[in-house]
C-alpha cells in the first residue's frame, strides 16, 4: 500500500452539487477514500486507512490501491463537466486478496454552450483472490445547451480465483451519443454479476459492447440488460460470453421501443470446453396496452402511467 496523503477539501458550487446528487447514489462526501475530477482536473481528493489514490505520472488518471484489510469500505471517484471539451482519464484499481469495498464512480455533464463537451473514462480493475468488489457506475447530462454531450466509457476487469464482482452500471438520461466497452475475464471460481440500465431519448445513440471471457474452471457470470428507447433514438447492444473452460453464464437482453425509436440486440455466445453452459435471452417490445388502461383506471394520465411502468421495468 501507497502511504497516505493529507487530504484536500474544496467548495463545491451549486451545479456540481446538484449533478454529484444524481450520479453518486450512494451519496459524496469530502471524506474518507474519495477522489473529484472537475472539468479535467482532481479537484478534492481523500485517502482512507486502507485505501490509498495516487496520482499517475504517465497518464492523466489515478491508481486505487486497495488493502486486503478494506471490509465493507467504500471509495468515490466521480466526474463532473460543466465546461465544453475533451477529457480522457485512466484509472486503475488495485484490489488485494481478501477487499470487499464498493467503488462509486459514473460522470455528469452539466452543458450551457454549443460546444461538444465529452468524457471517456478508461477503467481497469486488478482483482486478486477471495475478493468482493462491487463496482457502481451512473452516467447523466443535462442543461439547454446545444452542444453534443458524449460519453464512451472503457471498463476492463481481471478478476481472480473465488473473487465476486458486481458491475452495476446506469445511463439515466441527457446523453446524446454513448459508446461503452467491457472487457471481463474470469478465473477459477470466480463470479460475476453484470446489471446494465440505459434510457434514450430523443435522437440520442447509444452502443454497448460487452465481452466476458470464462476462463477459468468453475466460473460464472449473470449478464442483465434492460433498456428503454424513445423519440427517434436508437441502441445497439452486443453481449459475448466466452467460455473457455467448464463454467457458466446467463445473459438476459430486455428492452422497451417506444415512439419511432430502433433497437438491436446481437447476442453471441462461444463454448470453447465440452462443460461449457452458456445460455442468451433477449426481447424487445412495447408497453402492453391492457398496462397502461389498468393504471389509468387509478386516475393517471398515458404519460403518468408510461412513467410507472418504465421505472417498474428499470429497476
Amino acid at each position: 500500500m501507497a502511504s497516505r496523503k493529507e487530504a484536500t477539501t474544496v467548495k463545491l458550487n451549486q451545479v456540481t452539487e446538484d449533478v454529484l446528487k444524481v450520479i453518486d447514489s450512494y451519496g459524496f462526501k469530502q471524506e474518507g477514500a474519495y477522489n473529484l475530477r472537475l472539468n479535467g482536473m482532481a479537484v478534492c481528493h481523500g485517502d482512507s486507512r486502507h485505501i490509498a489514490i495516487v496520482k499517475k505520472t504517465d497518464l492523466p488518471g489515478i491508481d486505487i490501491k486497495i488493502s486486503g484489510e478494506a471490509q465493507n469500505e467504500q471509495v468515490h471517484i466521480p466526474v463532473v463537466m460543466s465546461e465544453p471539451g475533451l477529457d480522457v482519464v485512466y484509472n486503475d484499481f488495485y484490489v488485494e486478496d481478501g477487499a470487499d469495498v464498493t467503488i462509486v464512480a459514473g460522470c455528469g455533464i452539466h452543458g450551457e454552450g454549443c460546444s461538444e463537451t465529452r468524457h471517456d473514462g478508461i477503467h481497469t480493475f486488478h482483482v486478486g483472490k477471495n475478493a468482493n468488489v462491487k463496482y457502481v457506475e451512473n452516467h447523466y447530462a443535462e442543461g439547454n445547451g446545444t452542444g453534443g454531450k458524449i460519453l464512451n466509457p472503457v471498463t476492463k476487469i481481471y478478476v481472480g480465483e473465488n473473487s465476486v464482482f458486481t458491475l452495476e452500471t446506469t445511463q439515466i438520461k441527457g446523453v446524446d451519443s454513448t459508446k461503452r466497452e467491457t472487457f471481463v475475464e474470469l478465473g477459477p471460481n470466480a463470479k460475476l454479476f453484470v446489471t446494465e440500465k440505459l434510457m434514450t431519448h430523443d435522437a440520442q445513440h447509444a452502443i454497448s459492447n460487452m465481452e466476458v471471457k470464462l476462463n477459468g474452471e468453475g466460473s460464472s457470470a449473470r449478464i442483465v440488460s434492460r433498456s428503454v428507447a424513445k423519440g427517434t433514438s436508437n441502441q445497439i447492444f452486443h453481449p459475448k460470453a466466452i467460455g473457455n473452460n467448464a463454467c457458466h453464464a446467463h445473459v438476459q437482453c430486455d428492452s422497451i421501443i417506444m415512439d419511432k425509436a430502433s433497437i438491436s440486440s446481437i447476442p453471441e455466445i462461444n463454448a470453447n470446453h465440452i462443460d461449457a453452459q452458456i445460455i442468451h435471452e433477449a426481447a424487445i417490445g412495447r408497453i402492453n396496452d391492457e398496462q397502461l388502461i389498468k393504471l389509468r383506471t387509478f386516475g393517471m394520465t398515458e404519460e403518468e402511467a408510461e412513467s410507472v411502468i418504465i421505472e417498474n421495468f428499470l429497476n
